[in-house]
């Protein structure tokens, strides 16, 4: 049995209504039958969590069908809205791989005519995108002739590039759950309890209390939750940085970087200490990263561009005279699970990346994201946030406060 949307629940999502939005585009560019296959795409019309390899067959009319490894089909289906007649699996056995599967489902859709399919193809620098990869294009090319594969990835993008209320409460929520982790984690290293701690453990700490106040997954596909301390932290391009053994020492900064998911959307935020005390150059450093943050938050509304952001902010790195230090990106673009790195449409001069002319919109969701860097120094900051774009601001949506602290 399908999942009854409730419509007084604050994280509620008219599925079927999205589901009608991808139609709509899809009869505008002349597409018969969609066939997605990124991870994107499978959250944002199936509201599961779908790990392995899967795809989601969208008719021209009615209720989406995904297709799933057959020993996660059962739960896919009881995670999602779609009733168990629209979640199937797949399997290594005659006729029920997922190329002759979907095909054979997809031919029945057309009724017997020839037809355009649209499919997902591109690239990402995002490990598990999900775009069809060139054996599955080619196989299914081969399955449908003489139907047409048409690459409409941007039909997903369009109507996903907004968010509705739902789907915002979701990003609070699990910002919330983040706020968590960073309390437990500063009361543990607080009064010397830092001592003799690593990274790992630090790791630990966040996961055990996000997961207490109602997080699903450590979502990150860059090692969890990414902890950083010392010379770690000033690693050029400030990211990813998966937890290590290493043992937290005096003097040293300490970057704790966490994730948390509700409901499939996604929760994320850096916090940056000093471990034991800090030199004047290093709170020189700190201030300067916490100013730029400032700055960069009470920038972003409606109407700026990633560009006109960076240039802004580079320039007020210049007159500081710590622009050296500076990462030149301030966002990576967020979404439901899936939809991790391109904020906007394909349509930038870099295919697949975001356009640095792209406007942002009210209620576009994405990830406010800075780096700072000075490895010679061993010393390094990040932070994360996820903020909701707004006509005149953004809404920041961890609440946890903004602030390099020095823990005795």
């Amino acid at each position: 049995m399908s999942r009854k949307i409730e419509k007084n629940d604050p994280y509620a999502i008219d599925f079927p209504k999205r589901v009608s939005q991808i139609q709509q585009e899809m009869a505008r560019e002349n597409i018969d039958v969609y066939l997605g296959s990124r991870l994107r795409t499978l959250s944002w019309v199936s509201d599961a969590f779908c790990p392995w390899r899967s795809y989601v067959v969208i008719p021209p009319l009615g209720v989406p069908t995904v297709f799933t490894f057959v020993i996660d089909a059962a739960r896919v289906a009881d995670d999602s809205w779609l009733d168990e007649d629209h979640v199937l699996g797949y399997a290594p056995m005659g006729g029920m791989d997922q190329i002759t599967q979907i095909a054979d489902f997809i031919k029945d859709q057309l009724k017997g005519k020839t037809g355009r399919i649209g499919v997902e193809n591109g690239m990402s620098n995002y490990l598990p995108e999900g775009n069809l990869t060139h054996y599955e294009h080619e196989a299914f090319r081969a399955a449908l002739a003489p139907s047409e594969l048409v690459n409409a990835h941007s039909i997903l993008d369009r109507v996903s590039l907004i968010k509705d209320e739902g789907t915002i409460n979701r990003f609070r929520k699990a910002s919330r759950i983040v706020d968590e982790g960073h309390k437990a984690v500063r009361d543990a290293l607080s009064n010397g309890g830092w001592k003799g701690m690593t990274e790992t453990e630090v790791a630990g700490i966040a996961a055990l209390a996000m997961r207490r106040a109602g997080s699903v997954w450590e979502w990150s596909f860059t090692g969890g939750n990414e902890i950083a301390s010392g010379y770690r932290t000033g690693f050029a391009g400030g990211a990813c940085t998966p937890p290590t053994t290493k043992k937290l020492k005096a003097g040293e900064p300490l970057m704790v970087d966490i994730h948390a998911m509700f409901k499939l959307a996604l929760g994320d935020h850096s916090h940056n200490y000093f471990i034991g005390r800090a030199t004047k150059r290093q709170l020189w450093h700190a201030q300067n990263f916490v100013d730029i943050v400032k700055l960069t938050l009470k920038t972003y509304k409606a109407g700026v561009s990633p560009v006109t952001m960076a240039e802004q902010m580079m320039d007020f790195a210049e007159e500081r005279e710590f622009a050296e230090y500076m990462v030149p990106g301030f966002e990576h673009g967020i979404g439901m699970l899936g939809d991790e790195w391109r904020i906007g449409m394909n349509s930038g001069p870099l295919a697949y990346w975001t356009d640095p002319e792209h406007c942002y919109q009210e209620n576009e969701v994405l990830i406010c994201a800075m780096q700072y860097a000075c490895p010679q120094e061993n010393i390094g900051f990040r932070y994360e946030n996820p903020i909701v774009i707004k006509k005149d601001k953004c809404e920041a949506l961890s609440k946890f406060g903004l602030r390099i602290e020095v823990l005795e």
